[in-house]
């Protein structure tokens, strides 16, 4: 399968209502979860969050030293990867020197974002997605979708034939028949493989514990199941104590599905003790920076790291619910995805997506941490233009609207060339999309018909 351009999703009636029955359905849930008064100290809980994380990211070095201490304590590893070559190279050594060529993963987006599967995939290690949603995906070859809902777009009659086509099964289109058909080839791979990666939804600082939040229970087989357990995280993960992570528990199960609490949480703190039967008898926390630190050094911006992967704020964006999350450049789509990817990846490689936004604001709304997305998007806006060759354009562009006179010189020569005549707009007469200075902005956008007459001229005649 293929990703859809953006027109492709636009022009699709079915994606579209994919689109908007998942979303919809998924802000029902957490409006559900948090309304009529069954968390009234929602807001409270919100403030508590954003301002544990703003501590932890103005002492992240004292919080990352203390956890690295921690799971040494506990008889685990710690791994600093400064990118995801770093990360991938640590995996791949480690499966060599262990003789382990089956390795079974849950969900995680900072391996998504640093394309693991393809590194280790392309070095002869099957690596096998036990998600449901990313299990779907891995087969179809496609990236996640949304970030809590990796296969949002695809319907159950394209699952029966993606399962045809990989694993040679007959058609299905019954939802439990199709988790039935996953869990019985999962199974399988659990129970043989010998390393179990994970992400983190946080890093509890003064104990050293991953801490993993679920609804299928993937994740907990992924760490228990194999010898081997490796947690792959960003930096930003971090959180002081263990008494912090009730308040944001508390948060995301809510935000993200509209659960009170997801079915599983598993804190994980290091390999199987000796009065334990169950767990890997090895245990690896790989830390990752990947522009993370670079991000952490911009005050004005370092709040995106606060995020704590919910989702919400694709559920509510109007741009997303219209284009998909295959429209973004990364595998951070949304709102979210649109204040990292710049900065984790370089402004210079997707200049135009801060620009993709209405600047509702809704998404600072639901945030559960409360991070100002809108404000962010205005300071890369700023940026871009910045370094942008349009900025000189942009400069004259002020001048000419700040002085009146030289507004109506422009304007009688411009309104000839999209269509005055006689001093009336001819409507038929459109700029072409193939060419000429809107041509970037046309390609994208229907260029409204004008008015017959400009308002300047109706104001003088209404004068006169």
């Amino acid at each position: 399968m293929r990703e859809n351009t953006r027109q492709e999703t636009l022009d699709d009636p079915k994606l579209q209502l994919a689109l908007y029955t998942a979303t919809g359905r998924l802000m029902d849930h957490r409006k559900k979860a948090i309304g009529g008064g069954k968390v009234p100290e929602y807001q409270d809980l919100r403030t508590r969050a954003a301002a544990v994380k703003r501590h932890t990211l103005d002492y992240l070095d004292v919080y990352l030293t203390q956890f690295e201490a921690a799971v040494q304590a506990n008889g685990g590893k710690v791994i600093w990867a400064r990118d995801g070559a770093e990360a991938a190279d640590f995996i791949l050594s480690l499966a060599k020197e262990k003789g382990e060529s089956l390795i079974v993963k849950s969900k995680s987006m900072t391996s998504e974002e640093i394309h693991l599967n393809d590194r280790l995939i392309k070095h002869e290690l099957e690596t096998v997605e036990t998600d449901l949603g990313e299990y779907i995906i891995q087969l179809a070859g496609l990236r996640p979708y949304h970030i809590v809902a990796p296969a949002l777009q695809m319907t159950r009659y394209d699952v029966s034939t993606l399962f045809e086509e990989k694993l040679g099964i007959a058609k299905d289109d019954v939802i439990e028949n199709q988790t039935m058909t996953a869990r019985r080839v999962l199974r399988e791979k659990f129970l043989a493989a010998g390393i179990g990666i994970t992400g983190a939804n946080f890093l509890v600082a003064d104990s050293g514990a991953v801490v993993i939040v679920e609804n299928e229970g993937n994740a907990r087989l992924s760490s228990s199941a194999p010898k081997i357990q490796i947690a792959i995280a960003g930096i930003e993960k971090m959180i002081p104590r263990v008494r912090d992570l009730g308040v944001f528990l508390a948060l995301l199960g809510r935000s993200a599905t509209g659960q009170a609490l997801t079915s599983y949480t598993s804190i994980l703190s290091g390999p199987r003790r000796k009065d334990e039967r169950d767990g890997p008898e090895e245990f690896y926390v790989v830390l990752l920076d990947a522009g993370r630190t670079k991000l952490l050094a911009d005050k004005e911006k370092r709040e995106s790291l606060q995020c704590i992967r919910c989702g919400a704020c694709l559920n509510y964006c109007p741009v997303y619910r219209k284009v998909g999350g295959h429209s973004y450049p990364w595998v951070y789509s949304g709102p979210i995805g649109k204040i990292i990817t710049p900065q984790f990846q370089g402004k210079e490689k997707d200049p135009w997506l801060p620009f993709m936004s209405s600047l509702c604001g809704v998404c600072a709304e639901v945030c559960p941490v409360k991070i100002d997305i809108p404000k962010i998007l205005l300071a890369l806006r700023r940026e871009s233009q910045k370094s942008s060759d349009d900025a000189g354009a942009m400069k004259w562009f002020a001048r000419l609207m700040t002085r009146p006179w030289l507004y109506r010189l422009a304007a009688s020569f411009g309104l000839g060339w999209l269509g005055r005549k006689d001093g009336v707009w001819v409507r038929e007469v459109k700029w072409p999309a193939s060419s000429g200075p809107l041509k970037d902005w046309l390609a994208v956008r229907d260029f409204p018909a004008p008015p017959e007459q400009s308002f300047r001229d109706w104001w003088e005649k209404r004068r006169k």
